[in-house]
């Protein structure tokens, strides 16, 4: 797609270069995982950056975490524009062109962030994951999409599907009713809107909508009127990333891993999938056993309640799971206990199960925010006095945590002790998010985060992920130290996906063996050095007393 003296980049064939080529005002793109979103995203801008006096792109994320994590927005593009002579100023998250082409990174966080952009005048603006943005973000962002550089200004978007968000109704045209998924015939495909009275008014030609635009006599002699606004969508999903495939086979494994909501929504593409009973949890992908190991890693997890039952009240319920995990990884659901009580009940049943369970079951619960949730988490380890007791603040929303325990269910790793508590706990699990009490679903996710403390905060595709980069192991790594040709600058070298690398104050450079090749056979660098170390990132920015000096 974008040319210099080094470099040839292009998207994929498929839905990529689709997006890549569109005239689309508005293009949204994915809807899936694994689609080649980000990439394609990184790419648009690359056609006018290089040669276009004063173009100005800016990338959006709802927080600037998103951005700056490793493999994020930031990481893939150190893959790219360095290759295209951009240079990186980290401080404010920018490339720069010597023709004064730039493109920014940034979020909007908050609501009002959008109005930090009053006054702005960009060519290009990219939203990544545009599901996480309000519509008025978007709306008002549409209206700072404007340039004088001579470039059309555009939007370019990408997203996993949301069936409770604006964008699946923006995007209703191209998404079947029935089955949720995208229709083949319609991808690409462009429409077009105004906005009357704050509502969207679609038609399939843009002369349909003319008559809701000022018209031309409104206008100053050589001003052009106004045209209605193009939209497409491009849908793409993992298989239509085949360097993806190629450089993780895994990946396809992880996203079929997922629960099924998750695995509709990121593997198959379902703009309608909504959170229902059975969806979570079916009784049959458990076995009920008779008897378990006796060598268990064990703990007993409680979803907290303080609430006495009466005759008038519904309150939830005070529910304790005990979960094993053998030493082949698959996890054993042993007992479930719970109630209904006060305070002091409360704090009797912890009691009289952790005696009844044993010293060597380690026991956790959640802790609530705030000064009232530290003082209560303080009162009852004191009073579990004698027992290992874990009180920690619980993060995510219910459905997010409690994927990792459905995915381990629904691959038969989980094995249910045969007792009289089975049927209500399958009652309740497979209820889930439809019952009015799931204190029992609280707490299987607890005790699972227990047993994998590394677990806690991840999303559901991180676990997979870095579970199985676990069983890859170090990774040894060469690097060489290479010094230009006389005259050679360095700006459009290639850094590679490491963050902060440096051109030495002797003119030389330090980058992957792999990399340096290129540059020894086509370029004329010279070899100084090579050294080798396990872990690149660790290798350059960790450790740097293994290189040579």
């Amino acid at each position: 797609m974008s040319t210099s003296s080094t470099a040839t980049i292009s998207g994929q064939p498929g839905p990529q270069t689709e997006f890549l080529r569109t005239s689309a005002d508005i293009c949204i793109y994915g809807g899936a995982a694994g689609g080649g979103k980000t990439v394609g995203l990184i790419l648009e801008p690359l056609r006018h950056v290089t040669r276009v006096a004063n173009f100005t792109a800016v990338f959006f994320r709802r927080t600037m975490p998103q951005i700056t994590n490793p493999g994020a927005l930031w990481d893939e593009s150190l893959k790219f524009y360095p290759r295209v002579g951009g240079i990186p100023h980290l401080g404010v998250r920018e490339w720069r062109w010597p023709r004064g082409g730039r493109i920014k990174f940034a979020h909007l966080q908050l609501e009002t962030t959008v109005y930090d952009w009053q006054g702005a005048q960009i060519a290009l603006i990219c939203f990544d994951e545009l599901t996480h943005y309000t519509a008025h973000q978007f709306f008002y962002m549409v209206s700072r999409n404007r340039s004088t550089c001579g470039v059309r200004p555009y939007i370019r978007a990408t997203c996993n599907p949301d069936a409770d968000s604006w964008v699946a109704n923006f995007l209703a045209w191209w998404i079947d009713e029935e089955s949720g998924l995208p229709i083949p015939e319609r991808a690409g495909v462009l429409r077009y809107y105004i906005r009357v009275a704050e509502k969207l008014v679609w038609a399939d030609r843009p002369e349909e909508l003319m008559q809701h635009l000022p018209q031309p006599e409104d206008f100053p002699p050589g001003v052009d009127t106004p045209q209605p606004i193009s939209v497409t969508f491009i849908p793409a999903r993992v298989i239509d990333n085949p360097a993806l495939l190629q450089a993780n086979p895994q990946y396809l494994a992880w996203l079929l891993a997922l629960p099924l909501l998750d695995r509709e929504r990121l593997l198959g593409g379902n703009w309608k999938i909504r959170p229902a009973a059975g969806l979570f949890f079916k009784h049959e992908w458990c076995a009920v056993v008779d008897a378990a190991p006796a060598d268990l890693d064990v703990v007993r997890y409680w979803d907290l309640a303080a609430t006495e039952k009466t005759e008038f009240n519904d309150p939830d319920w005070t529910a304790g799971i005990k979960l094993g995990r053998d030493r082949n990884g698959g996890y054993w659901l042993l007992n479930m206990v719970r109630g209904r009580a006060n305070p002091g009940d409360v704090e009797k049943l912890l009691l009289n199960t952790a005696a009844q369970d044993g010293k060597r079951v380690r026991i956790g619960f959640g802790q609530d925010p705030g000064q009232a949730g530290k003082s209560q988490a303080l009162h009852l380890v004191r009073a579990l006095n004698g027992f290992t007791v874990t009180a920690s603040p619980e993060s995510g929303d219910k459905l997010t945590r409690f994927g990792p325990f459905s995915s381990q269910c629904r691959a038969g790793n989980v094995k249910i002790l045969r007792g009289p508590w089975n049927e209500e706990l399958f009652r309740i699990l497979e209820g889930f998010p439809d019952l009015a009490h799931d204190d029992e679903v609280d707490a299987c996710s607890g005790a699972l985060e227990m047993l994998n403390v590394e677990m806690k905060g991840w999303g559901i595709f991180e676990l997979y992920r870095q579970r199985a980069e676990k069983l890859k192991g170090p990774t040894m790594t060469t690097w060489v130290r290479l010094r230009p040709p006389p005259g050679k600058e360095v700006g459009g070298l290639y850094l590679g996906p490491q963050r902060d690398l440096r051109i030495r104050a002797d003119g030389t450079f330090d980058l992957p063996a792999e990399d340096a090749e290129r540059w020894i056979s086509d370029e004329g660098w010279t070899k100084i050095t090579e050294w080798t170390c396990e872990d690149a990132v660790g290798c350059i920015m960790k450790t740097p007393s293994t290189r040579p000096d």
